[in-house]
């Protein structure tokens, strides 16, 4: 499918603990944390829990060991080995303890930011061009003009900010969505990276999606091998979306004051992927704030974030962000704003012949037998009363409201005028005074 998808260079294995790029006390207190809250004594498990290979966990138990703070439990093999088993001593749980009341972090060894920002450069959304047929194909059975998929196409080669808008129930979401599902590449996303000691859970299941390594692509680094760093995951470019709940705090860290521990904000698990606002407009804080927030990430390419401590730091933006709204953009927006985004793109409602293919298309899916007559009684006694403004979710709304009438009389799955005006009936509310 002609896209140009750029080869993404693999995080390299690590052959040393120098290599890791992180302290050797910060590394040991992971490790020893980590035995503790999990109650680990396999040097397998252990290697497979902190996410090193296992010479690299050997020698960081060879280091605790000679601080006296782990020390041999079995070893069936009489020597080093990956099934060789350790406890901590009680100075080692003395030491864990500490370390969890200065942070609950445990597991994956963290990827120091500086590392984790070449590897962001490598492998950038702005490196992805989708060709036209790509980006059809990625809106799936969605009816568009093709004006629109001119628009579109550039727009997300550039990988700058993109605004949609236009009246609702035109597909504005599930555009947004084919765009990334027109990406169709892959990257690599840290389980957790590290700064001025502190580390950020950045890996979340909910939006990473785990993706298996083919086996016969020489360019490809399996995971199982080991032969790249374990300490990223290799994942579909991620998607987050949010819509009326997003406050200007969800895209700042997120620290846990009991477990003093950082989760990574919204917009850093987006990283190398696509950020979707949603129904801007609908939150609590006003679309020109929300927009004001993205300034310097949108123009500079990176975003500063802060730690408790209030310590601020700077951190690579590499995201497309895709904002979604109902309302014009002269309503919500000062012109400075409207400068700085990017690509502005009107989504409006379908033309009557485009409308038409969509009802068309729906009911077939639905097996809903067309009828001339009430596809007529539709368009010229039903449309007319709302000025025909067609809309895309329309379709779906009056063939699957039909549907469950006639699921509810037990009658065979059919249209009818009558059907079409008690379908319509649901799909608008008639203004009227209301007695309370």
């Amino acid at each position: 499918m002609n896209v140009h998808v750029p080869q993404i260079v693999a995080p390299a294995p690590i052959r040393s603990l120098s290599a890791a790029g992180l302290s050797t006390v910060l590394m040991r207190d992971i490790l020893l944390k980590t035995m503790f809250r999990m109650s680990l004594s396999k040097v397998s498990d252990i290697a497979n829990n902190i996410c090193m290979p296992i010479p690299q966990t050997i020698e960081l138990i060879d280091m605790a060991r000679a601080e006296q703070l782990i020390e041999a439990s079995v070893n069936p093999e009489g020597e080093m080995s990956s099934v060789a088993s350790f406890q901590l001593t009680s100075s080692g749980k003395a030491r864990a303890m500490d370390a969890l009341a200065q942070s609950e972090y445990y597991g994956p060894m963290p990827v120091p930011l500086e590392a984790y920002t070449r590897q962001v450069r490598q492998q950038s959304i702005s490196d992805i061009k989708i060709k036209r047929r790509q980006l059809q194909i990625a809106m799936g059975d969605m009816i568009l003009p093709p004006t629109l998929i001119d628009s579109l196409g550039p727009a997300v080669n550039s990988g700058r900010s993109i605004l949609l808008y236009g009246p609702p129930g035109n597909g504005k979401s599930s555009i947004s969505n084919g765009i990334r599902a027109a990406m169709g590449d892959r990257i690599y996303v840290p389980r957790a990276i590290e700064h001025a000691g502190q580390v950020i859970s950045v890996y979340d299941p909910i939006i990473h999606k785990i993706m298996e390594r083919s086996d016969d692509n020489p360019n490809l680094l399996r995971q199982t091998g080991d032969r790249f760093d374990n300490r990223y995951v290799y994942c579909e470019r991620p998607t987050v979306m949010t819509g009326g709940e997003l406050t200007l705090d969800m895209l700042d860290l997120k620290f846990n004051p009991v477990s003093r521990t950082y989760q990574a904000s919204l917009q850093f698990k987006a990283m190398g992927g696509v950020f979707i606002i949603d129904d801007l407009g609908r939150q609590e804080e006003p679309p020109q704030a929300i927009v004001n927030r993205w300034i310097v990430p949108m123009e500079k390419n990176y975003d500063i974030l802060s730690l408790q401590s209030g310590e601020k730091f700077v951190v690579p933006f590499d995201t497309l962000v895709i904002f979604s709204t109902n309302y014009h953009p002269n309503e919500i927006f000062d012109q400075a704003a409207l400068r700085r985004i990017f690509y502005k793109i009107k989504i409006d409602g379908p033309s009557q012949k485009d409308f038409l293919k969509i009802f068309a298309l729906v009911a077939k899916k639905r097996q809903m037998p067309l009828d001339e007559d009430s596809v007529i009684h539709l368009i010229t006694r039903k449309y007319p009363t709302i000025n025909n403004a067609f809309a895309n979710y329309q379709p779906v709304f009056l063939i699957d409201q039909m549907s469950e009438i006639c699921e509810f009389e037990g009658k065979p799955r059919h249209m009818s005028p009558e059907l079409i005006d008690r379908a319509w009936r649901n799909m608008f509310v008639e203004m009227e005074q209301i007695a309370r």
